[in-house]
Formats: structure tokens, sequence, C-alpha cells
């Protein structure tokens, strides 16, 4: 499937799910995710190294495929978290097979204050999410407490802000979001104390208004 090239118009009321995904349509809109993020999840882990002995968690992990992803390269954990608990039930039926085996724990919560240790992480990972991150600067201080010295933030965005766009804008309104540039990204990083950042940017289709957009993914070091 091209994935690049799909075209999808959500129905405002499916749309304004993204957030805090709920309900029959939260769990419609998360399956619809699934689909709609592979090619920017293909795309941006292109650029990552993982290995086996990397311990992961995806940070709103929706449906689970990243974490589905995740578990076919690592042999050490992998956690899934979210604040939808629509999201975890998906993501936790995904990785049914995966839990079972205790290799596997999909956590309902937020960035803001998560339920993980210090120095606990090879890896996390922000896919399509920090849009929606309540604070951001401190939330990527959260992460970076739970990361282990010279760990990795990885954070893939499918748009940047495009001036004059009055699609994004009504998005930015709907969803009550904030759209980060490369150079907002990569201060944040940069304040919250990471070093080695890098950026990736790649001409794509946005999924929500399958207008031209701008993939993102940028990678920094604890």
């Amino acid at each position: 499937m091209d994935y690049e090239n799909i075209r999808i118009i959500e129905e405002p009321e499916l749309l304004v799910n993204a957030r805090n995904p709920k309900g029959e349509l939260g769990g419609k809109l998360i399956e619809r995710m699934n689909v709609n993020h592979e090619g920017l999840a293909q795309w941006s882990l292109s650029h990552i190294n993982i290995s086996k002995d990397d311990k992961i968690l995806d940070i709103g992990c929706g449906g689970g495929v990243n974490v589905y992803r995740f578990l076919q390269i690592t042999d050490k954990m992998v956690y899934g978290l979210d604040y939808s608990k629509v999201a975890c039930e998906k993501s936790r039926l995904l990785n049914e097979d995966a839990i079972c085996e205790g290799r596997c724990e999909i956590i309902q919560g937020s960035v803001s204050e998560m339920p993980f240790g210090d120095d606990t992480f090879d890896i996390v990972t922000a896919f399509e999410t920090v849009y929606f991150w309540p604070d951001f600067l401190n939330d990527l201080k959260e992460v970076k407490r739970i990361l282990k010295d010279d760990g990795m933030i990885f954070i893939a965005n499918e748009t940047l802000p495009k001036e004059d766009d009055a699609r994004q804008k009504e998005l930015i309104e709907l969803l009550d979001m904030n759209i980060y540039s490369q150079n907002q990204l990569e201060e944040y990083l940069h304040k919250a104390g990471y070093r080695n950042i890098i950026s990736h940017v790649k001409d794509s289709k946005d999924s929500f208004t399958g207008e031209d957009a701008d993939w993102i993914c940028v990678i920094a070091q604890k």
C-alpha cells in the first residue's frame, strides 16, 4: 500500500477524538491511525538504530502498532503509555501474546508524571503525540529523567507549521494542539538538557487533510 498517497478527510466528530480517543468513535479513529501513520513510522524509524538489547517506551502508543514493531526487534521489555483508556485497550489486544509472555506492558497515564524509575529506558519514542503534551518543556524533562545515560528520545510528526493554512488552523483550534517547527523542537530539546540533536524532514501528505505536508523526526540524546 502506498501510505504516502492516502487521502482521508476526517469527520469533525471523529477527528476531535485524536487528543484523547474515547468510546466507539475513539476506537474507530485509532484503527485509522494504525494505517495512516504507517508510512511516517517506516520512514522515521529508518533514521534510528534499535538493537535487541534496547528497552523501549512508546509514549502515546495508540493502537499499539509501534509497540508490536519494537517487540520484533528487541529482546528486552517494551512498554506503551497512553492517556486514553480506549487506546490502551486496543494496544493490549494487539500485543496480547507478548503481554502474556511478560515481554510487554501497556500503561494508562500521562507523560507529565510517568510511573517509571530514573534511568530506565534506552529509547523513548513519541509518534504523532507531542502536539498534545500539556507542558512540553517539563514533559521533555520527565522523559529525560526516565532515560538511561546516553539514551535517546525519538519524536516523529507528520506536519510542520504552515502560515496561512486555514485547514491547519482549524485543526489546531479543534484539537487544542501545538504544531512545532523544526527549530522549535530542537530548541525545546536543547532547553530540556538533551544533546546530539538531529532532525530529518521529508515532503509528504498530511493524513488528516491530504494536503502537502512535511514529515519530521528528531532524535536527541540524554
